[in-house]
Order: structure tokens, then C-alpha cells, then sequence
């Protein structure tokens, strides 16, 4: 019984560091069961929720788009992709959403970027639209300074990504930095890419 009891408490001090923005993403992809075998076809990606996505209606605003809605994105790849300017973690993923969108956007992949301020000057509307323009981030970002979005989604990682089919379920969740190559490949089997066409190119 000791044993078991030591175990339990081993266990909840783990589960308290995944509740931690710097939780390492070997750690997080493992508590999110993040696969490791290849993705070559939609059945090798689980259905993690049968959908359809919470929704992103309670955003305060947009940058480089019109407002959306969830019935705008129905019907549609999204990688929903969770984040804030001030975080390293966030900013590492950058290069890898800027060449997805650039690669796959055409084929019909939506990058809708949800940006939830951790600290004030995160929260300001002109830092944010900022920091857009000079990354050259030209994808949808939601501005979510009072966390309505992230609560809706009971998100809890910058940056967090989640990939939602066109049926409407989800398929990939990742959290914190990595599993760019498996990411990116379940978005080219998703998007019914070919599998010799080339891949983003991430400079």
C-alpha cells in the first residue's frame, strides 16, 4: 500500500509540471500521446474528438482577415494554433506555421491563430498587430486578450496546436514546440496531398 501511495503522489507531481507553460514538449507530447509511427494515410491519425471544434466566436477582434465564423470554417482543415508575441516557445513555431501556410494554404489547409496574452503588454492590440507585420505572419490571428476563446477551448499551453479535419473531428493536438515533420505530415494526409508533391519549405 505504500508503495501504491508513493506512486500516486509521483504521479500527481508529474501531472502538476504538464500544468506549467515551460513543461518540456517530450513531456507534453507524451501525456498527449503524441504519435511517433508515420502518417501516410487518415486512418493512421486517431479521431481524439469527434468535433465539432469550440468555438472561436468570442474573439475581441482580427487581424489580416474579415471576422470569421465557425460556420466559415466548416468544411475545412484548420490548424487552430494557440499562442502569445511574448512567449520563446511560440515564437520557435513561427517559421513552421509561416511555411505550412505558404505551402498548403492553396491546397486548402486554414491556419487560424488564436493569440492569448499572458501579460499586459500582450494584451495591447497595437503590440500584437506589431509584431504580426514585422514576422510577415499572414494568416488569420484572433486577438483573445480576455482568454474567452482559450477558456471555451479549456486550453491550457502556449503555444498549443490542434488539427481538425474537414468532417469536423480532431486528429492531432500537440503542445509546446516539436513534432513539426508529423504534424506536417498528418496536414498533407488530411488535405489528400500527394505524397511526392513537395513539403513547406522552412527556412
Amino acid at each position: 500500500m505504500r508503495v501504491l501511495a508513493l506512486g500516486g503522489l509521483v504521479l500527481v507531481a508529474a501531472l502538476a509540471l504538464l500544468a506549467s507553460r515551460r513543461t518540456t514538449p517530450e513531456e507534453v507530447a507524451g501525456a498527449a500521446g503524441q504519435r511517433t509511427a508515420p502518417i501516410s494515410v487518415a486512418a493512421d491519425l486517431p479521431v481524439l474528438s469527434a468535433g465539432p471544434a469550440p468555438s472561436i466566436e468570442a474573439n475581441s477582434g482580427w487581424l489580416n482577415t474579415v471576422a470569421l465564423t465557425d460556420a466559415d470554417l466548416a468544411g475545412k482543415v484548420v490548424l487552430y494554433d494557440f499562442w502569445t508575441f511574448g512567449c520563446i516557445n511560440c515564437r520557435h513555431t513561427l517559421p513552421h506555421l509561416k511555411a505550412w501556410y505558404d505551402r498548403y494554404a492553396a491546397d486548402g489547409l486554414v491556419i487560424l491563430s488564436i493569440h492569448t496574452p499572458e501579460f499586459d503588454y500582450e494584451a495591447d492590440t497595437g503590440n500584437v498587430t506589431d509584431f504580426v507585420a514585422d514576422e510577415g505572419i499572414g494568416f488569420p490571428v484572433a486577438l483573445d486578450p480576455n482568454w474567452d476563446v482559450w477558456n471555451a477551448w479549456d486550453n491550457h499551453y502556449w503555444p498549443a496546436f490542434y488539427l481538425y479535419d474537414a468532417a469536423g473531428q480532431l486528429r492531432v493536438e500537440h503542445f509546446g514546440e516539436g513534432a513539426y515533420d508529423s504534424t506536417e505530415d498528418a496536414i498533407r494526409v488530411l488535405l489528400g496531398v500527394d505524397s511526392a508533391s513537395p513539403r513547406a519549405h522552412v527556412p
